[in-house]
């Protein structure tokens, strides 16, 4: 499962593939005794974890269902799953989960049902203020101009922060972010692009603030696109850990307790025909 929502264990076994999904059971299914293929349905219940906060159990019925996709409503689309799937969801908000079921022949069904999460875990809930890229967002974000071509400007229509220009300019946005020595976190974002042309894409947490007209590297590259190390160069969509080609990674620690600054920055000759747009922008506490 993606982004806010992280997927915490599949309970369910006996998994196979079936096209783009994976099946929940191996056979068909029989309707009765009379031979006939039973028509899958989408149904599903949603159940708090009795004395752990924020985690939920997602319960497919199973009536001629060969397999399972689960929406968690946290901008990730739709990921393969299994009937009964265990999920973790740090940050407070409204969702809304959707399931899709799959039959013999393939034929597809959908439901929905909205998940509610009161509170944000201590721990794991997002540290980000206005990682959604809405129209309030980018008053938490500090913008700074490295050298001029490039810029980030934020897309309230499409609830997208968007880096676009070429040049070699190189611009970037920060915010300030307290964290405490010895805890285990991670950075991530949804991110896109149609390609893009000796570029860079990086993302930093480190305790120099940064300056207009300075470049910025405190911390070192946690996960990044470089066309030269071979990702950004063509049409590119998903978490920005897992498309990234250079960097430490997004897990960190920090040596001491206090304020440190998550800068994402972009420069380059070409950031591509629609620029390099990212939102859903993360920094949590691990587990």
């Amino acid at each position: 499962m993606k982004l806010n929502l992280i997927k915490a264990c599949a309970i369910v076994s006996g998994i196979m593939a079936i096209g783009a999904y994976v099946g929940c059971k191996p056979d068909p299914l029989k309707d009765g005794d009379n031979g006939l293929v039973a028509k899958n349905v989408a149904s599903f219940t949603i159940n708090p974890v009795s004395g752990k906060p924020n985690n939920f159990v997602l319960k497919a019925e199973e009536t001629g269902v060969t397999a399972v996709k689960w929406d968690l409503g946290d901008g990730g689309g739709s990921n393969i799953g299994t009937a009964i799937d265990s999920i973790f969801v740090p940050d407070a908000g409204t969702y809304n989960v959707v399931l899709t079921t799959a039959g013999v022949g393939g034929a597809t069904q959908t439901a929905s049902k909205t998940l509610t999460v009161a509170t944000s875990d201590p721990k794991a809930g997002n540290l980000v203020v206005g990682g959604k890229m809405t129209a309030a967002d980018d008053a938490s974000w500090k913008h700074i101009t490295i050298s001029p071509g490039v810029t980030f400007v934020l897309d309230p229509t499409k609830n997208m922060m968007v880096a676009s220009g070429g040049g070699f300019g190189h611009a970037a946005v920060y915010q300030a972010i307290n964290l405490v020595a010895g805890q285990k976190y991670a950075v991530d974002m949804l991110i896109s692009g149609s390609g893009a042309t000796d570029t860079w894409f990086e993302t930093y947490v480190g305790s120099k603030v940064p300056a207009q007209g300075t470049d910025y590297s405190d911390g070192g590259i946690k996960i990044a696109l470089n066309t030269w190390n071979g990702c950004g160069k063509t049409a590119f969509s998903g978490k920005l850990s897992a498309i990234s080609c250079n960097g430490a990674g997004n897990t960190f620690t920090v040596p001491t307790t206090g304020t440190y600054y998550l800068l994402i920055k972009s420069g380059g000759s070409n950031l591509g025909v629609t620029g390099i747009s990212f939102t859903n922008v993360t920094l949590r506490g691990v587990q």
